[in-house]
């Protein structure tokens, strides 16, 4: 008489039977093959093998073939003959939920890769000086878009040495800051410097001029950059080697206040083009000034990273229209 098994045995016993099913599932599922699964999802979407055939493009006896290794290899049967008409089992439907779920994520998956791979979508966090943020970036920004429906992008408006940080850090794709700025783990590409512009309220009696030299600017209330900026250090060099005092009467670090400032007939100013001609009509007019001060900003991306293609599409682009502005005012 054969004694019982201990219960130590039963468990091993168990758990041996559960791992032979395990390898013996594993071994079925390895069996099945992509065109298998192609031929069922066919199948169950047109209703009959002729056209699940056309549909893959194959013959009606490689789908029949494809089906029926599917069935033995899954130990189901999923379709049945019901006079001329096929007709999938309750465990085809269910085995169908979970393949749709699958073809629908690599759909997902491919889609994606082909709007990546057009420039159509994906994400870019973008940081610049307000010069840029406060006009002329979006106005570029919202033509880049129109053609790229599903990128997702973020602009913010920052001092240069934030916008520097920020790329640096990796917490921006792009970023557009005055130059001369550097840091060891930033590349920095030069855009075209276009020249400063002088803006004075529209009533003015300088608004007349076709453009405005030092001279004009004697004794006249001026509105002046703060003093962290290069381009304000550029103006009083100028001003300096002409030898006109200004009535320094206001100060902003933002050329967008100054040229506001300008529109309420708080005086005369000089900043960049892209702030100027954003105010110009709306209470000022936008002069050139001589000797011409050139506005000099950069390109930075992290040196550390290579930029996708649609940064790099980006940025060729925004290059090729700042050029085409500053040609614009040679």
């Amino acid at each position: 008489m054969v004694a019982p098994a201990s219960p130590e045995g039963q468990i091993e016993s168990l758990g041996l039977f559960i791992t032979k099913c395990y390898i013996s599932f594993r071994r079925r599922l390895d069996m099945i093959n992509t065109r298998q699964v192609e031929a069922f999802r066919a199948v169950m979407l047109t209703g009959g093998m002729t056209r699940a055939a056309e549909l893959m493009s194959v013959t009606q006896p490689a789908v029949s073939r494809l089906i029926r290794d599917l069935q033995a290899t899954l130990g189901l049967k999923l379709f049945e003959r019901r006079g001329t008409r096929l007709v999938a089992t309750g465990e085809a439907h269910s085995l169908y939920r979970e393949v749709e779920r699958s073809f629908v994520g690599i759909d997902r998956i491919w889609q994606a890769a082909l709007e990546l791979r057009e420039r159509r979508a994906g994400t870019l966090r973008i940081a610049s000086l307000p010069a840029l943020a406060n006009d002329f970036l979006p106005r570029f920004v919202g033509r880049f878009l129109r053609t790229r429906p599903k990128l997702d992008l973020a602009l913010f408006g920052l001092t240069s040495r934030v916008v520097l940080d920020w790329v640096a850090t990796g917490q921006c794709d792009l970023g557009f800051a005055e130059l001369p700025i550097e840091h060891p783990t930033v590349t920095v590409e030069p855009l075209a410097p276009v020249p400063a512009m002088a803006v004075v309220p529209a009533r003015h009696r300088l608004a007349r001029r076709r453009r405005l030299q030092p001279r004009d600017f004697a004794g006249e209330p001026f509105i002046s950059l703060g003093q962290s900026t290069l381009l304000r250090f550029r103006i009083d060099a100028v001003f300096a080697d002409a030898g006109v005092r200004r009535q320094m009467r206001i100060e902003t670090p933002l050329a967008i206040i100054a040229c506001a400032f300008a529109a309420a007939e708080a005086g005369l100013t000089i900043v960049s083009p892209f702030t100027a001609e954003a105010m110009a009509g709306r209470g000022v007019v936008v002069l050139p000034f001589e000797p011409r001060i050139d506005v000099e900003f950069g390109l930075l991306h992290s040196s550390q990273f290579a930029l996708s293609g649609i940064a790099r599409e980006f940025a060729d682009a925004f290059r090729a229209e700042v050029e085409e502005f500053a040609r614009r005012r040679r």
